[in-house]
């Protein structure tokens, strides 16, 4: 349907609470005019004039400019005054030349054409025909044309109606599952490109209810359970969540690993020289000079002797040059200790770097500090 409106044809709007008319129309204040053409029969003109809200405002018409004005003879009242006007216009399509006057005084004066402010009457003789899964409603078709037949459907099962419509009154809707119950309804409408923006669709047709191709009194409403709000939300949430955390782990392990190729790991030179930490405190010059005193292996009293060739302990003194290096064997060494002179063989230092540290030279091997 249409609420009150300002319109004065293509030259109007509405400013202040004044409306601009068209050519020989008249400027009117507080006054709001409704046009309705009823099926092409009966035109009704209402009014909201606030300014004349207690005053019986009289209307005058005519089809031709060129006529004297008529007054209305069949006016709507509001609160006991006067509030619109019916009027009897069958299948016309002039321009309605009308004037509001309190008393003589016109209030508002403009020109209308009729058809733009249409209204359809209902759908009439409305007949459903079912076959299998789809329903084709018919219903008679009204006496001018460029108007569309709207059916629009649902079940109980349905969020909203569906819509479908046609030229004639003659609207076919496939796809329904005959076990479910559907609610009809049918109206018309007046193409917008013929008649305009402003027309008005007709009442809605009364409801039919059908189910398995039989009329049925109602549909049983079959609630639908409440959709949550915050699925959707939750679900967005849970994802960012779960990336923010897949992106902290994947920056730690990247951290990690770039650390790990700047700073290479060290061994710990507690596991390669005991005693160095714990009992000198880190002086290797007093490591050194402790450990020569204990460098000599004593065999264990009673202690098997292994099956292999004990690696000796190499010594280089690095004093004088003449010095050559001294190879201490474990199983001559209790003979040197008693003073006896053993002459021992030379052999060449093997193994790596050699490094001189307080008098002492000493061959360095990759897989540790120092090899004595």
């Amino acid at each position: 349907g249409g609420g009150w409106f300002c319109r004065a044809g293509a030259a109007s709007f509405c400013e202040g609470g004044w409306m601009a008319l068209g050519q020989g129309e008249q400027r009117a204040e507080g006054v709001q005019i409704q046009i309705i053409y009823f099926n092409l029969e009966t035109v009704q003109v209402t009014w909201n004039a606030s300014k004349y809200s207690r005053t019986n405002l009289t209307f005058h018409y005519r089809f031709d400019g060129d006529e004297a004005y008529d007054q209305c003879t069949n006016y709507l009242l509001q609160e006991g005054h006067t509030s619109g006007c019916l009027l009897d216009a069958e299948q016309r399509d002039d321009i309605l030349y009308f004037s509001i006057r309190n008393g003589t005084h016109p209030v508002f004066t403009a020109s209308r054409w009729m058809v733009y402010y249409l209204k359809p009457s209902s759908p009439k003789h409305v007949r459903f025909s079912w076959h299998q899964d789809a329903v084709t409603v018919t219903c008679s078709d009204l006496s001018y044309g460029d108007l569309l037949y709207e059916v629009q459907y649902r079940s109980p099962f349905d969020t909203e109606w569906q819509s479908k419509q046609e030229n004639t009154c003659n609207v076919t809707i496939e796809g329904l599952d005959a076990e479910k119950c559907y609610s009809f309804w049918v109206r018309v409408k007046a193409m917008e490109d013929v008649y305009g923006p402003d027309t008005y669709p007709s009442d809605w047709s009364e409801v039919t209810c059908w189910q398995r191709g039989e009329i049925q009194d109602a549909c049983a409403e079959t609630p639908t359970p409440p959709k949550p709000k915050l699925s959707k939300f939750i679900l967005i949430s849970s994802l960012a969540i779960l990336l923010m955390v897949s992106l902290l782990l994947l920056s730690l392990w990247k951290l990690w690993r770039m650390k790990k190729f700047l700073m290479p790991s060290v061994p710990d030179p507690k596991s390669i020289f005991p005693g160095l930490f714990e009992i000198h405190q880190g002086n290797f010059q007093e490591w050194i000079t402790d450990t020569q005193n204990v460098a000599h292996l004593h065999k264990m009293a009673g202690a098997e002797q292994e099956s292999g060739p004990e690696e000796p302990l190499v010594v280089q003194l690095a004093k004088t040059e003449a010095e050559s290096p001294r190879m201490l064997d474990p199983q001559t060494e209790e003979k040197e200790a008693s003073g006896g002179s053993l002459q021992l063989p030379h052999q060449p230092l093997q193994g790596g770097d050699v490094v001189t540290i307080g008098g002492f030279t000493f061959v360095m091997n990759d897989c540790s500090y120092v090899a004595l």
